[in-house]
């Protein structure tokens, strides 16, 4: 499959919505990924917004749950498959059931627990209220992957620093949130009426009839699944 290119934000929505599952990174499937159907010009240019520019709008859509989602790698999950992908992924366990059952680590759970309480928060302020900083806590960065990797934290926007004449700049900083906020918990719990594997095939009979020159292999690997 060959992937249209993607000139604005709504293109990556109307794009994620169509194949459900979409990278930002190139990956496991060749041109499966907005690296790669995305023309150079636009991803660092001066006088026009890109693909880094286009995460948070796309992401406040709610459209999509945007994320650290394949592989410990940045991309999209369109609203209609993400309960599926979820009941894959967490095994039909909402986190607080994963904790109860001795699944969960501690510190996943300080992160998720303020995180969820909070609704969204900035990065930045997550880690000065948790001590993640400079001779305090650490391994903040995997802790956020294995969480969003499991379908419990995603990013909902990014927020940037202003100059003085209010125009932003610099790198977006990641605002935190959960699936269940963006979506509703009842339509992210909606699959776990199914066995996790009978999500998982539901997945992989999808991506195989949008990409049957994967192969099994690349799809497993590409969710992060084995057989």
């Amino acid at each position: 499959m060959t992937l249209p290119a993607v000139y604005a934000a709504q293109d990556i929505v109307k794009l994620a919505e169509e194949v459900g599952f979409l990278p930002f990174f190139r990956g496991a499937i060749p041109g499966f990924s907005i690296e790669e159907c995305c023309p150079r010009e636009l991803w660092f240019s001066d006088t026009r917004d890109g693909p880094w520019e286009w995460k948070g709008p796309a992401a406040r859509t709610k459209r999509v749950i945007y994320g650290k989602l394949f592989l410990g790698k940045a991309g999209y999950v369109s609203a209609e498959w993400f309960p599926d992908l979820a009941n894959f992924r967490r095994d039909g366990y909402d986190f607080d059931a994963l904790w109860d059952d001795g699944l969960a680590r501690a510190v996943d759970k300080r992160i998720y627990d303020e995180i969820a309480a909070r609704g969204e928060i900035v990065s930045r302020e997550l880690k000065l209220r948790l001590n993640y900083q400079k001779g305090g806590n650490t391994g903040f960065d995997g802790i956020i992957t294995r969480l969003q990797m499991g379908t419990y934290v995603n990013i909902s926007d990014f927020v940037y620093d202003k100059d003085r004449h209010g125009k932003p700049y610099g790198w977006g900083v990641a605002v935190y949130s959960t699936p269940e906020r963006a979506l509703g918990y009842e339509r992210c719990a909606s699959a776990y009426a199914r066995e996790p594997g009978e999500s998982l095939e539901r997945i992989m009979e999808h991506l195989a009839r949008l990409i049957p020159e994967a192969g099994e292999r690349a799809l497993l690997k590409f969710l992060g699944a084995k057989r």
